[in-house]
């Protein structure tokens, strides 16, 4: 089992409302058992809503406490964002996954330049994580 951002897979799961979708992500996915997830979605964001950037740290430091996940409207976000990877995890934990492929770039999925809060919550427990 492999759990896919939403986003990677042409659903209109990002911040603008947009589809992204990803052909290498989808081909990768030929024949195995997956399941869409949106960390914002699950934090109880809205689709579309304001684009976020992690201040002062990456995701790990999010998890901490010692950044915050701030709207580009200067709303902290943090708490969603937070609430989000927790949920992603209870899914990966429930499922059983053995992968979960990313979106890049992104302040929840991303892995680089910095972790976002998903993917360092992932990365902590010790999932597999692919970026696209």
């Amino acid at each position: 089992m492999i759990l896919v951002s939403a986003c990677l897979l042409g659903l209109k799961t990002r911040y603008d409302g947009r589809s992204k979708g990803k052909s290498a992500c989808i081909s990768l996915l030929a024949g195995r058992c997956w399941a869409p997830f949106c960390p914002e979605q699950l934090g109880g964001l809205p689709t579309p809503r304001t684009a976020a950037d992690i201040i002062d740290g990456n995701g790990t430091d999010v998890l901490a406490g010692r950044a915050k996940v701030i709207s580009r409207d200067g709303v902290e976000v943090s708490g969603q964002f937070i609430r989000g990877a927790e949920q992603t995890l209870f899914l990966a934990r429930q499922l059983e996954v053995e992968a979960v492929f990313l979106k890049a770039g992104s302040p929840s999925c991303g892995l680089s330049p910095t972790s976002g809060v998903t993917a360092a919550l992932l990365s902590e427990h010790g999932y597999c994580l692919l970026e696209f």
